[in-house]
């Protein structure tokens, strides 16, 4: 039985979805399965995550927003349908956790729907131990890692903005 890794990628830099991709792309060379759960994209930047749907079945990426645009520039009502989407997202997560559907599940951005306040660290927690009990790998990631998540966590990567210099 493998031993689950719970890894967050966070920061204010950019690379973050790349780097929890990347590292769902090392793993398929190992034979792991891998599922995607982006939240707080909406149905943004599609044509640049339709890469990743050659290599399915053994990496998928799952979209619950509908609106085409980021969730911070959404009007109240849409925000309130967003949220209603993003708990199917939740919801999902758990179902791949309690079936074992996959090896590694990254949830992108959920670090985000936290910051927002449509989930709670309790909850977060939840799928952490989830995780951890059907010896799944779980990437997290987004901008803010909460300090009450840091002792459930084993590895913690921060990516930090990095300006050129002339």
């Amino acid at each position: 039985m493998n031993e689950s890794l719970i890894q967050i990628i966070c920061g204010p830099g950019r690379g973050k979805t790349s780097s929890a991709i990347g590292r769902g792309v090392m793993a398929l060379g190992t034979g792991k399965s891998v599922i995607m759960v982006q939240f707080l994209k909406g149905s943004m930047d599609a044509d640049r995550m339709s890469v990743i749907k050659r290599l399915e079945p053994e990496f998928k990426v799952f979209r619950f927003e509908k609106s085409c645009t980021w969730f911070d520039k959404l009007s109240p009502q849409e925000k309130e349908a967003a949220c209603a989407s993003i708990r199917n997202g939740i919801n999902f997560a758990r179902k791949v956790l309690v079936t074992r559907e996959c090896d590694i599940l990254i949830l992108d951005e959920i670090l985000g729907i936290l910051d927002e306040g449509i989930i709670s660290c309790q909850e977060l927690g939840a799928l952490i131990s989830q995780a951890r009990q059907g010896s799944i790998e779980l990437i997290l990631t987004g901008t803010n890692c909460p300090e009450e998540l840091r002792a459930d966590v084993d590895e913690i990567a921060v990516l930090e903005t990095h300006t050129r210099q002339a």
